[in-house]
């Protein structure tokens, strides 16, 4: 009886042997194998990609200047068919209530969107990038940061309370840059935030839901040339008024202030536009329809645009040419004296 149960548990045994050898078999030969292999390959791909990222000199491709000096650079000329690149994007604040949109308001362009934030929320970075910008201005977006990012944008973050860090720092999508405010020319708390892309503005809605907490889509699409603004109404109230904002079409792929049809010179390559003070006038009172009013005129200085003599006196090139008895698109000179008002 004995022999015979040790003949039926080694029997058994065999038979448990030979079953697992049959399984290890047709696993050795299962397909999902080679997929696993395959999506490890693909991960390791993708990491690689990522790391080839610049961010010392992010969009440099596109960007022909890196400059501290201003927050405002003049339009150039945008490659067709542009895809900017959202994914790794985080949100600038987890509010979700704007308290004034992109477009007219009180007579001239607000070109960000203003979020409820209170002071000393932090704010963060949209995406990875460099700190291009860290300043102060009293009669705009008090302190505020300034972020260049290798998808083309740079991100502007205006009224906050403290700014956390320096420039050309490098940041992470994320990462705290400053500190929600009231500082500027605000009327309450909040955050001015803006998206430019080679110096124009694109209205932040595009690519940002805040009610959402999250971006449009894994890419924005500038399509030839073209930006397509939402345009609100001038009633619109809340939030700040900022110095230096312009309303910007971009026709043909060429880039123009509001009003002008494109039939004027292309900016080839992005420039730091000066500030709004720093071009001298002149007045003298004439006399028009039996009132006194001021004629204000301008010296073209070496370098000046149409573009940039027209934005610092609060008029649209086809104005300026107007006033000066000027073909659309004619060439101004050095030492000219232009009438802007």
């Amino acid at each position: 009886m004995i022999q015979l149960l040790k003949t039926i548990t080694l029997v058994a045994l065999s038979a448990v042997s030979l079953t697992a050898s049959a399984q290890d078999l047709l696993a050795n030969r299962a397909p999902s194998d080679r997929k696993l292999t395959d999506l490890k390959t693909i991960k390791i791909d993708n990491s690689s990609a990522f790391a080839k990222i610049d961010l010392h000199n992010p969009a440099g491709d596109i960007y022909s200047t890196w400059d501290h000096t201003s927050a405002l650079i003049a339009p150039g000329a945008l490659p067709p068919n542009y895809k900017v690149d959202l994914r790794g994007f985080a949100m600038p604040t987890p509010s979700r209530k704007i308290t004034s949109k992109f477009g007219p308001r009180w007579g001239r362009q607000h070109k960000g969107l203003d979020i409820k934030v209170y002071i000393g929320d932090t704010i963060y970075a949209a995406f990875d990038g460099k700190v291009r910008i860290v300043k102060y201005n009293a009669g705009g977006w008090g302190y505020y940061v300034v972020l260049r990012h290798p998808n083309g944008l740079e991100t502007l973050y205006g009224h906050l309370s403290k700014q956390l860090v320096k420039e050309d720092e490098i940041v992470r999508a994320g990462q705290p840059i400053g500190l929600g405010g009231n500082s500027g020319a605000s009327t309450g708390s909040h955050l001015h935030f803006e998206t430019r892309l080679l110096g124009t503005a694109i209205n932040p809605a595009l690519m940002f839901d805040f009610e959402a907490q999250d971006v449009t889509g894994d890419f924005y699409l500038v399509k030839s040339g073209t930006i397509e603004q939402t345009h609100l109404s001038s009633s619109q109230k809340g939030g700040s008024s900022h110095a230096g904002d312009v309303a910007v079409n971009n026709q043909s792929n060429r880039l123009s202030p509001a009003g002008e049809t494109g039939k004027g010179s292309t900016i080839k390559a992005p420039v730091i536009a000066p500030a709004a003070n720093e071009a001298p006038v002149s007045s003298t009172p004439t006399q028009e329809e039996g009132k006194t009013t001021k004629e204000v005129t301008y010296v073209v200085k070496d370098k000046d645009t149409p573009w940039r003599i027209a934005t610092n006196h609060g008029i649209t090139v086809e104005q300026l040419y107007k006033l000066n008895g000027l073909k659309q698109g004619s060439p101004i000179y050095t030492g000219q004296v232009l009438k802007c008002s």
